[in-house]
């Protein structure tokens, strides 16, 4: 809700209020009246440089807002449970419905009395009985509107109001005075259910953080805030229990749902030293997590504040609206004086009252409400709507610039691949059993941490247990040597059989994939590829992108570039690069951009942050990425699903729609209505049209994101 007082209410009505993770739900009623706009208070939150580090947004500075009669609550995240009207129509805690039907009863039973003729209603009875239906609903407004001049936000919608509707009164039109504020008023509320049924997939966010969590302490259960828990604490989670915090899974195996976090339904089984995140549910049975992450460093607060601080990041076309809004105001109230003042020079049978009204229809036609309104709500509901994909954009802005790419430039590990490496072909030389091969190199690899050796261990399972491994002798950048069940083993590459003058067949160095080539006794025995598979959805995503208008698609990867040429050609991308360092990457995107192509980048890992903030929009894949790459990103893909940036896309084009169908919608009735009324045709009722009922439809039609399927 803007204050009137601010010199930048406009701005106000289109910018969302940033809300620290510490104090959600902090503002109480009294501090969402207009006596609060004497005393400002809100959240002082710090700025947001594209990295909420510790939960809290950094990078905009916003003033303290303060409250005050009815206001275009667009933007502000105030999700407290119990207050969802941030109107102020009454008293403390009163139904927000309560007064305005109170004064559309008096304004029907007026209207009757009018039509009839009654005796008793004339005199001072008539004006009187119209006056106090219209300070039921026009008290606040009126009194926003005298508040904000001595700080010099004189021209707002405020002011359009009372000028219009106090005139009305001046010149003895009480039921249209009434009217206007009354459906004014009721604009209002649905504009408050409007906002808070956009709110609401943002809310559920907030809802997923566990209040309390139990750890293990001293041998003792111990029920305490999560913000009290320390790295290296384990907690206990019972099925059906929130994970409150970030850690590894301890012990065994175990389901959790992630939907809160993926959107996806299918439950996630989880082994030992995974990772296991704030707010997964634990499905089966008793688990211990050791904590990796502090309350305020979990990748769920992360989230949640860069969904909060998205809304205040304004779109190119909220921006215009905004500087548009700041020119207008001011203009048509000079319009509507001219109105009255000219015609008293040119016209020779002039008449003040008939001008008057017409000034008076003018100013209530011409009040921004649909524009201010709906335009932000329409981005609302496209961040709302994407979030609920599992698709968190960091500002409305970045829904305009997304929909305008024509150039993806994608990663390949982690991104268009799994990320996790699994053994793929085991191919024994002439007389070697397959199962003798995967023995002896599996149990050789258990003493090595690297991926691949962990790929060779996890593919070759129980068969290793019990098989005697001494003398292991770690070769840097060639492999292992050891002696196995009583046999000399090496594994590694082929320059580790090189070394120890083992003869291989020459098409081994043709293999593509990465490989473990092995010897047993000095005798070359096989090898096993080892490779990173694409993700099920990745040759979709390339599909879905190129139908949807990206004409140029580039994977860039630091594999070797044999590899990455056939994942490309596998997944349908025609220009692909390998063997590449980050400042590689970094060069082929600043050749694309000085092409002048719109471009989106798509990464995962540390590495790819530098390229991710180049890229007009940086893509990260939520799950697997790093915080890196996560917080340097514009938009964040928590399924870690490539299709969803084919979706993103559709999200960004019907908001970008939307709003666009709005503002057309707006400016063409406003301007028939204005024609109308500057010429005596229109009256208090079709003003009352082309302001408040023009401002629903445009309403409506925002909400529509809401409920699409994309």
């Amino acid at each position: 809700m803007p204050d009137p007082t601010s010199s930048n209410t406009n701005e106000e009505l289109n910018t969302a209020k940033q809300v620290n993770l510490d104090n959600v739900g902090a503002l109480n009623r009294e501090q969402l009246t207009p006596q609060a706009a004497a005393e400002p208070q809100g959240h002082d939150v710090a700025g947001h440089d594209h990295a909420p580090a510790e939960g809290k947004p950094a990078g905009h500075d916003h003033h303290d807002h303060s409250h005050a009669g009815h206001s275009h609550d667009s933007g502000e995240l105030d999700l407290d449970e119990e207050e969802e009207h941030d109107h102020d129509h009454g008293p403390a805690g009163a139904n927000p419905y309560l007064l305005p039907g109170i004064s559309l009863v008096l304004l029907l039973v007026g209207l009757a009395l009018d039509h009839y003729q009654a005796g008793f209603f004339t005199g001072y009875v008539r004006p009187a009985w119209y006056g106090l239906a219209f300070v039921l609903v026009g008290w606040n407004v009126v009194k926003a509107a005298v508040l904000s001049i001595p700080s010099g936000n004189v021209f707002n919608e405020f002011l359009l109001m009372s000028l219009a509707t106090i005139g009305a009164f001046a010149i003895g039109e009480y039921p249209e005075g009434v009217a206007v504020m009354l459906f004014y008023t009721v604009g209002e509320l649905f504009q408050d259910a409007a906002v808070n049924r956009a709110k609401r997939s943002i809310k559920a966010l907030l809802e997923i953080q566990a209040t309390e969590v139990t750890v293990v302490r001293g041998g003792k259960n111990l029920v305490i805030d999560p913000k009290a828990v320390q790295v290296g604490d384990i907690m206990e989670i019972r099925p059906g229990e929130k994970v409150a915090l970030d850690g590894t899974l301890n012990a065994t195996a175990a389901s959790f749902n992630t939907a809160a976090l993926t959107g996806e339904s299918a439950p996630q089984t989880k082994q030992p030293g995974e990772a296991v995140l704030a707010g997964m549910i634990n499905l089966e049975s008793l688990v211990q997590v050791t904590v990796t992450a502090g309350f305020q460093d979990t990748k769920l607060s992360k989230i949640l504040a860069m969904v909060q601080d998205a809304v205040g990041r304004k779109a190119k076309t909220q921006q215009f609206i905004t500087r548009f809004a700041k020119v207008y105001t001011p203009i048509v109230v000079g319009l509507a004086t001219l109105l009255v003042l000219v015609p008293l020079l040119v016209v020779h049978d002039y008449v003040f009252r008939d001008w008057l009204y017409r000034a008076l229809v003018f100013l209530v036609i011409s009040c921004p409400c649909a524009l201010v309104v709906s335009i932000p709500l329409g981005y609302f509901g496209g961040i709302g709507a994407a979030s609920k994909a599992g698709i968190l954009f960091k500002g409305s802005n970045f829904l305009d610039v997304l929909r305008e790419i024509d150039t993806v430039v994608m990663d390949k590990t982690g991104t268009l691949t799994k990320g996790v490496f699994a053994v793929q072909q085991v191919q024994p030389a002439p007389g070697t059993e397959p199962a003798q091969l995967l023995r002896l190199v599996g149990a050789l690899e258990t003493k090595s941490t690297h991926p691949i050796a962990r790929a060779v261990v996890a593919h070759v399972g129980e068969a290793v247990a019990g098989v005697a491994v001494e003398n292991v002798e770690e070769i840097a950048g060639h492999g292992l040597r050891g002696r196995v069940d009583g046999r000399d083993v090496l594994a590694g590459n082929t320059k580790l059989l090189s070394k120890f003058n083992v003869g291989y067949p020459t098409e081994v160095d043709q293999v593509a994939d990465s490989i473990v080539v092995a010897a047993i006794d000095g005798k070359y025995a096989g090898y096993l590829t080892v490779a990173d598979a694409p993700k099920e959805d990745a040759a979709q995503a390339v599909r879905e992108l190129k139908a949807d208008g990206i004409t140029k698609l580039v994977m860039l990867s630091g594999d070797k570039d044999s590899i990455v040429q056939r994942v490309a050609k596998e997944l349908g991308i025609t220009e692909a690069h390998g063997g590449l360092l980050p400042e590689d990457k970094a060069r082929y995107v600043q050749q694309y951009l000085s092409e002048g192509r719109k471009l989106a980048f798509v990464g995962d890992g540390v590495n790819d942050a530098p390229v991710v903030a180049l890229a007009d929009v940086g893509i990260a894949m939520g799950g697997l990425g790093s915080d890196a790459t996560i917080e340097t990103a514009d938009v964040v893909i928590q399924t870690d699903h490539p299709s969803k940036i084919a979706t993103a896309r559709r999200i960004a084009r019907a908001t970008h729609n939307v709003v666009w169908q709005n503002i057309w919608l707006a400016f063409a009735v406003k301007a028939v209505v204005l024609a109308l009324g500057a010429g005596g045709l229109a009256t208090m009722w079709e003003a009352v049209f082309a302001d408040v009922g023009v401002a629903l439809l445009a309403i409506l039609n925002a909400v529509r994101i809401q409920r699409m399927k994309f």
